[in-house]
């Protein structure tokens, strides 16, 4: 028998907390040598292209493989998103598929988490911090819970270049997380949080590096081909820089790859993975005045263990619909 989980029954059973916990273990995995992480595999189509991201965790006994399509005439031909995904989870044991599920609130939530390992171990740890978010979009909100639950975040500023977004972002979050979130006009005051975090689709940088102040954490998102950057030049030469996969830095994070292509920085700037962080092998923060970066790109690690934690706690929970295949 085969599972199936619909988004609603993703969403019912994975939570912000739990993930950032299994998001941790699948990074720390990484360093550690017990999971296999291939190449994403890439095959066009006329209207659009297919990803498929496999991944095993060995000690977590997770193996899966997702599936995400962008096809960019979609909502025009057939009403259907641009972009789709779903999760095949695999007994590990048998390699039989024995769930299938929505794969959009997953990915939402496990980039979000990844932020959350990121900020856990690279943010100061001052009590009453304040979080700036750049974008409102679900990648924006699913930020701003990560970070709120590995600091204590007593505010947070936003800003967009919609004032709609922006107010409802302000309304709906601040009676989400209980706390006070301020809607800015200008990007620059955004600059003077102590955790920030860019979620944007903006091809260009959308703040001046110069003007980010000692101590910063900074949780880049939002961009992940080689011509487009949020951050600009001198908040990578100014910070501490992670990501979650040098190899993914060097061949899809334009954030890293112009600076480097323009001879602004060398390769041996790029300072560690999350996992060697996490797992202890690289130091962490050195002091209260380090910037330090944390660049996503997104790795098969994170939906493996994330999907393995939802197929677990919906079969714990008795939701979703067996079939026979």
């Amino acid at each position: 028998m085969t599972l199936i989980l619909n988004k609603n029954d993703v969403a019912s059973v994975l939570k912000m907390k739990d993930c950032i916990n299994v998001v941790e273990n699948a990074f720390l995995e990484l360093a550690n040598g017990t999971a296999v992480l291939p190449l994403r595999t890439n095959i066009p189509a006329p209207d659009g292209i297919s990803l498929y991201m496999p991944a095993y965790l060995k000690e977590m006994g997770a193996l899966a493989c997702k599936l995400v399509t962008v096809y960019k005439n979609n909502p025009g031909k057939h009403n259907l998103p641009v972009v789709i995904g779903k999760v095949l989870v695999q007994d590990p044991e048998t390699g039989d598929v024995v769930c299938i599920m929505d794969g959009g609130f997953l990915t939402a939530v496990r980039t979000g988490a990844a932020s959350g390992v990121a900020t856990k171990y690279l943010a100061r740890e001052d009590k009453n911090q304040v979080a700036g978010i750049f974008g409102t979009g679900v990648q924006a909100r699913m930020q701003l819970l990560a970070v709120c639950e590995v600091r204590d975040i007593t505010k947070a500023l936003v800003y967009d270049i919609s004032d709609e977004a922006a107010e409802n972002f302000t309304k709906e979050m601040g009676e989400e997380l209980g706390i006070e979130i301020i809607k800015v006009n200008d990007p620059d005051d955004i600059l003077e949080a102590d955790i920030i975090c860019a979620a944007t689709s903006s091809p260009t940088p959308i703040f001046d590096g110069k003007k980010v102040k000692e101590g910063t954490h900074i949780n880049g998102i939002g961009s992940h081909t080689p011509n487009a950057r949020e951050l600009d030049a001198d908040i990578i030469i100014r910070s501490k820089l992670i990501g979650d996969s040098k190899e993914a830095c060097f061949n899809e994070a334009g954030d890293i790859m112009i600076p480097l292509s323009d001879g602004l920085i060398k390769e041996s700037h790029y300072y560690a993975d999350l996992g060697e962080i996490v797992s202890g092998k690289k130091e962490a923060r050195k002091n209260d005045k380090e910037i330090t970066l944390f660049k996503s790109n997104g790795l098969a690690i994170q939906d493996t263990a994330t999907a393995k934690l939802v197929y677990d706690k919906a079969v714990e929970a008795g939701i979703g619909t067996e079939i026979m295949i």
